[in-house]
C-alpha cells in the first residue's frame, strides 16, 4: 500500500544526503560543500595537479586623490573585498585559471575604525559576488576569515591571499 508519509519523509532523508555529498567536477577535484554558506569544508586535489598560490592581495587604490596609505583611497570592507578579488580573478586569469580554480582562501582582516570592529558582513556582501548561489560560482574554495591588528598598507582593511589549483591537462 502507498503511504504518502513515509515517502516524502524518505524522499526528504535522500534528497539531504544529496546535499551532503561530494561535488565531483570534470577535472578530478572533489569539493565537499555542506549547509548553504558558500565555502567548501574540505577540497581533495587529485594527482598530477600543480599548486598555484597567488601571494595576498588588497584593494588597489580606488581614489587617486587620496593619499594612497589612507582608508579615503581604498574604501570600505565591502568595497576593498570586491576590488582585491577582481584583483585575484585578474591575476588568475593571465594564468589560465579562473575563480573556479580556487581551493583556498585565507582573508585577513582588519577593524574598520568608522564601525570600531571588523565589517565580517561588508566582506561577505563582496565574496558572494563570486562565490555561492548569486554568483552561479559552483566551485567553493575552503577559507578561513581572520582577525588581525595590522596590514602592511594602513589605508588596506583586507588582504587576500589565494591558492589554486590547475588539474592535469589544463
Amino acid at each position: 500500500m502507498f503511504d504518502l508519509k513515509k515517502t516524502v519523509a524518505a524522499m526528504a532523508v535522500l534528497g539531504g544526503m544529496a546535499a551532503a555529498m561530494p561535488a565531483y567536477a570534470d577535472d578530478g577535484i572533489v569539493r565537499h560543500v555542506e549547509g548553504k554558506f558558500p565555502i567548501s569544508t574540505a577540497i581533495e586535489v587529485p594527482a598530477g595537479a600543480s599548486t598555484v598560490y597567488l601571494s595576498g592581495m588588497g584593494a588597489p587604490v580606488q581614489d587617486k586623490k587620496a593619499d594612497p596609505k589612507s582608508l579615503a583611497a581604498y574604501g570600505d570592507t565591502q568595497a576593498q573585498t570586491y576590488a582585491a578579488l577582481q584583483r585575484i580573478q585578474d591575476e588568475l586569469k593571465k594564468l589560465g585559471l579562473g575563480m573556479g580554480d580556487v581551493v583556498q582562501m585565507h582573508v585577513y582582516m582588519v577593524e574598520d575604525p568608522k564601525l570600531g570592529k571588523l565589517d565580517f558582513d561588508g566582506m561577505m556582501k563582496a565574496y558572494t559576488q563570486f562565490y555561492g548561489p548569486s554568483a552561479k560560482q559552483p566551485n567553493l574554495p575552503v577559507r578561513s576569515a581572520f582577525g588581525v591588528a595590522h596590514l602592511a598598507n594602513p589605508g588596506w582593511l583586507i588582504e587576500i591571499e589565494t591558492t589554486a589549483v590547475r588539474a592535469p591537462g589544463k
